[in-house]
């Protein structure tokens, strides 16, 4: 069973767990809805439909409100900390999150021993407090756009912050980024860079690109990043491995942009509704290789 652990930017919003239900523009947990946004919301909605369309049971959501003050963040650490021990997940997704290097050092703590170990994924602030807290090794699969890339690639930044200006300056190309990643021992087993152009490398080098179909309206979308990730959390949940599913949602990702036909006013959720469509045949174009 797939899980999948962050926050949404509401104050309110009390710590949460329990499937995920997608009913129109809204996730059902248990008695809270949440609107589809971008941010976990678009990552929920996106696992949720694509568990739907594989035939597979619907993600496993803990969530809570925290609006960059950190104190719903430290609720949802303390909150995985105590009932991971007692969980039987395939694989973890962990999302926006406050990075807290401590709470992280408790969560490894317990990731550590579970047995059998659960695939282990990060993006956004996860991804950062991973490397921040030097135990990038612990994940297999982290999922960067090109800024969080070079945060990863530049050994000195203690903070996203604090990147060092010649490590964002546009001649240094995603593939340099990756080597400087995997010489620091700050990325993942994998990383699947988002971008104008997809990729999926290892510390061998390169090993996937995707960059069709093209669809330039979607620069202006928030949220596709995170559906991207839905996808691959999905499809390694299912038993895919991991080269064949970070393909397949690359592919299937592009596809469901293209069909729903986007302007710079698209909404996240529309592109969502295309999923299934999108999914079916990034599929069948890899049964076919």
């Amino acid at each position: 069973m797939l899980c999948i652990a962050g926050t949404v930017p509401l104050d309110d919003f009390p710590l949460t767990e329990g499937e995920v239900e997608l009913k129109g523009e809204h996730l059902r947990i248990g008695a809270s809805l949440i609107a589809v946004n971008r941010g976990t919301p678009a990552l929920l909605a996106a696992a949720v439909k694509a568990a739907d369309t594989l035939g597979q049971r619907a993600p496993f959501a803990y969530l809570v409100g925290d609006t960059g003050t950190g104190r719903g963040s430290r609720r949802l650490y303390a909150h995985i900390t105590d009932v991971l021990p007692r969980s039987a997940f395939q694989v973890i997704a962990f999302h926006y999150l406050q990075p807290i290097v401590h709470w992280h050092r408790k969560i490894q703590d317990v990731l550590v021993k579970l047995n059998p170990r659960p695939r282990l994924i990060a993006d956004a602030g996860f991804m950062y407090v991973a490397k921040m807290s030097g135990e990038a090794s612990l994940y297999d699969l982290f999922t960067p756009d090109v800024g969080e890339l070079a945060f990863l690639a530049d050994e000195e930044a203690p903070h996203p912050f604090y990147t060092r200006g010649f490590i964002l300056h546009e001649d240094n190309r995603v593939p340099d980024l990756i080597v400087r990643a995997y010489q620091h021992h700050n990325a993942a087993r994998y990383l699947l860079v988002k971008g104008a152009k997809d990729y999926l490398a290892d510390e061998t080098g390169i090993l996937e690109t995707v960059e069709r179909p093209v669809e330039d309206a979607l620069e202006a979308i928030g949220g596709t990043g995170d559906t991207l990730t839905g996808l691959v959390s999905v499809l390694i949940d299912m038993g895919m491995n991991m080269r064949e599913a970070a393909v397949v949602a690359m592919r299937a990702n592009r596809l469901a942009g293209r069909y729903a036909q986007p302007t710079p006013a698209t909404q996240i959720v529309e592109i969502i509704r295309q999923i299934p469509q999108a999914l079916r045949e990034a599929l069948d174009e890899q049964a076919a290789k």
